[in-house]
């Protein structure tokens, strides 16, 4: 097989494998929750995922946890709720759970294929850069995402639109997808 393909069937397999990782803990939580986020608005989504970047942040900056979890179980949170912004998008929030489990992991199924296949695209376009990039930086530019999603909001809430942004969408699959490099650079 030819080494620049080698690498990209390496990148996609442990992106597969990382998001299996994702899947499992979102099933498990299903199981024991159903799926209660389908009750967020898009500002309270944001906000958990805001949270759990700003924590990666923190624990990257200051090396200490007080409750005793690193940074990975974030990065998988940061994915799982990428994910559930996606199907927020899609349907809108709801007042009570209004789907089971099977078919909330169907909607995940589908939204991280098509994370998948987007960076796949990026992957070939940009030559496996994010290789070469820090943990850090991914934490950075998804605060930078979320930031940009928050603005977003915050103006269709005034009555506006975006003029130039690519959308909330893309905002969420690149938090997913700087999060699942941020898995497999921990990994390595």
């Amino acid at each position: 097989m030819h080494p620049v393909m080698d690498r990209f069937e390496k990148t996609n397999s442990q992106f597969e494998a990382a998001i299996a990782e994702c899947r499992e803990l979102f099933s498990q939580k299903l199981h024991d929750y159903r799926a209660s986020w389908r009750i967020l608005r898009p500002q309270s989504l944001t906000d958990q995922l805001f949270i759990k970047a700003k924590r990666i942040r923190q624990l990257e900056m200051t090396g200490t946890t007080l409750v005793g979890e690193g940074i990975r179980p974030e990065f998988v949170g940061l994915v799982n709720y990428g994910i559930v912004g996606l199907i927020q998008l899609e349907l809108g929030c709801a007042d009570t759970v209004d789907m089971s489990n099977d078919e909330a992991l169907q909607h995940y199924d589908r939204h991280a294929a098509e994370a998948l296949a987007l960076m796949k695209r990026k992957n070939h376009d940009y030559d496996e850069a994010w290789r070469n990039m820090r943990v850090s930086s991914y934490t950075d530019l998804i605060l930078t995402k979320i930031e940009r999603v928050k603005e977003m909001e915050d103006l269709t809430l005034r009555g506006d639109t975006a003029k130039v942004s690519e959308g909330v969408d893309a905002n969420y699959m690149d938090i997913i997808n700087y999060s699942v490099f941020g898995l497999i650079k921990l990994s390595e």
